[in-house]
């Protein structure tokens, strides 16, 4: 019978030799720039405070990881911005359904704001600063400059939080001037900047739409808490509402 030594090691369990988050690919090398957690929470915040002032609710669509068809001679060419923003365009397609993806043969309208979350993978491409290959579809810099002509180009990197902002001017993008670190849009009467802040109770920097003034536009959550203390200072038990 084997017996164990009582002066031996005991074994490591799976978590201490088994490779952790750090050491494992989050994106598939073939296919880079795959949402992780960051991505999904980033963009959710973009998507619930972009509230352009000047136009209704029903004309605003913004979208996270939606395909974006961009080009009727090639259809099944496509890019997927981490978020873009539409104004002019019915929230719903054919105003009664939720869409699948985004055609633009169809809906006639480009984003008029894209974002693009850096990952390793991607920052060369996100910034412009890769080429095409021949007989391939265009970059995405390309495609938001030159196909779709979008008004206003982000590109921010969650680990330096390196917030770029770029406009098109005379049909190529330029980097565009910030305000007390904000890119205005007086188009959408919006700004956006980085803010530093708890989201979903992760403090950290984030990207965040700021009305033309500055202030922060609230998310549904943070809408409800201060509602929620507003009732509370007027004497009013919310539990009984």
């Amino acid at each position: 019978m084997t017996r164990l030594n009582p002066q031996s090691d005991p074994p490591l369990s799976p978590r201490q030799t088994l490779p952790t988050m750090y050491d494992l690919l989050s994106e598939n090398p073939e296919e880079p720039g795959l949402s992780d957690e960051f991505h999904f929470l980033q963009s959710s915040l973009l998507l619930f405070t972009f509230e352009p002032a000047n136009w209704s609710s029903d004309m605003v669509f913004s979208a996270c990881d939606l395909n974006l068809y961009y080009d009727v001679r090639h259809p099944g060419w496509y890019k997927r911005p981490d978020w873009f923003g539409i104004v002019g365009v019915s929230r719903l397609y054919d105003q009664r359904d939720l869409r699948l993806n985004y055609v633009i043969w169809q809906e006639q309208v480009s984003p008029f704001v894209v974002v693009e979350l850096s990952s390793p993978g991607t920052t060369e491409e996100d910034l412009g600063q890769v080429r095409n290959q021949l007989e391939k579809p265009p970059t995405k810099w390309q495609v938001y400059e030159q196909y779709l002509r979008v008004p206003y180009y982000i590109v921010f990197n969650r680990y330096t939080n390196d917030f770029q902002a770029f406009r098109l001017v005379g049909g190529h993008y330029e980097p565009a001037q910030l305000q007390e670190g904000r890119l205005l849009m007086p188009e959408l009467e919006l700004s956006i900047g980085i803010w530093q802040g708890s989201y979903r109770n992760i403090n950290r920097a984030w990207l965040r739409w700021r009305n033309a003034s500055g202030n922060l536009i609230l998310t549904p959550d943070e809408r409800a808490e201060k509602l929620a203390l507003r009732l509370n200072e007027l004497g009013v038990d919310i539990d009984k509402l």
